[in-house]
């Protein structure tokens, strides 16, 4: 299966990532099919290939949480975003009874 994910450059504390699409099941650092863009998160910039997307979601490529979340932002794919950070358990269990109280 065919993922639409981030992959990390650049140097330590200075995060740079490259938008690809490869096997979900290979390395990330591996060899990717291709790349569709840049993500640089100390600059709030990116550049996304809007045509080259639409066509690897068309044949079939999933998008990871996190690359939903920034084509969305980008105005490339429309929809909900994704909560992406996890709700600490301790949390959603004192938000149950509370709310089966109510």
């Amino acid at each position: 299966m065919l993922m639409i994910r981030l992959q990390r450059k650049g140097k330590k504390h200075q995060p740079f990532y490259r938008l690809v699409v490869g096997e979900k099941r290979s390395k990330l650092n591996g060899q990717q099919v291709e790349e569709l863009g840049w993500f640089d998160p100390l600059q709030s910039k990116n550049h996304v290939d809007a045509e080259r997307v639409k066509h690897w979601l068309s044949m079939g490529a999933k998008m990871s949480p996190t690359v939903n979340n920034l084509l969305i932002s980008a105005g490339v794919v429309t929809g909900k975003k994704i909560a992406v950070h996890n709700v600490p358990k301790k949390a959603a269990e004192a938000a149950a009874p509370a709310e089966a109280k109510a």
